[in-house]
């Protein structure tokens, strides 16, 4: 009987750790989290419902994250779509000690302000509950979610994976594709892709 009981258990913990680590799907509903962002408020993503939202897995110290940044290429993509009511938000799953790691709301405002961010919050995310539960493995790694709460893309954010700043020119941007489509009524032709960048500092 403690044999069947132990391994019950053991099972039991077994399903409970893959079910954290499961990737979510294109077409289902994006997994709820709520966390504390750059106005040490907590942010909840379903009461964003009727939204559309990009969620951008960040990590200042990555060399794929600062292509992006450095050209511009990324703070360009947030003022456009949040002057059309997209939430977008990055999400810091580095824990401390690691590469990316932010402490609060004055490391955040430091970063925004040295590269001149125009996303709508960064949420803190140092045990990386949330990293696992969406199963995101680089940074940058994306996800847009669209008004009924259902992700509608997920993986890079565009189909060069290079880290060189001059690989942003000529690019075909994976995430302004279905923002661009999604929010015209039209179906995402490119709705799951492989993420490429640094691997997320856990």
């Amino acid at each position: 009987m403690k044999l069947i009981k132990s391994l019950f258990i053991s099972l039991s913990i077994l399903g409970f750790s893959l079910s954290s680590f499961a990737s979510p799907e294109v077409g289902k509903m994006a997994p709820d989290f709520e966390l504390k962002g750059k106005d040490a408020k907590s942010v909840k993503l379903s009461s964003l419902k009727g939204k559309w939202v990009v969620l951008e897995w960040f990590n200042h110290g990555c060399p794929y994250v600062k292509k992006h940044y450095e050209t511009n290429n990324m703070q360009k993509l947030q003022a456009k779509y949040t002057k059309k009511g997209v939430e977008w938000i990055s999400i810091v799953s580095s824990a401390p000690g690691k590469q990316g790691y932010l402490e609060d709301t004055k490391a955040i405002a430091k970063i925004d302000e040295m590269w001149k961010t125009s996303r709508t919050n960064t949420l803190l995310d140092p045990a990386g509950e949330v990293g696992k539960l969406y199963g995101a493995t680089n940074t940058p790694q994306m996800f847009v979610i669209n008004p009924e709460g259902k992700i509608a893309y997920m993986g890079a954010i565009d189909d060069n994976s290079s880290s060189r700043e001059s690989s942003v020119k000529g690019a075909k941007n994976y995430v302004a594709a279905a923002l661009d489509e999604g929010m015209a009524g039209k179906a995402i032709s490119v709705a799951s892709t492989k993420p490429y960048g640094c691997s997320v500092k856990y």
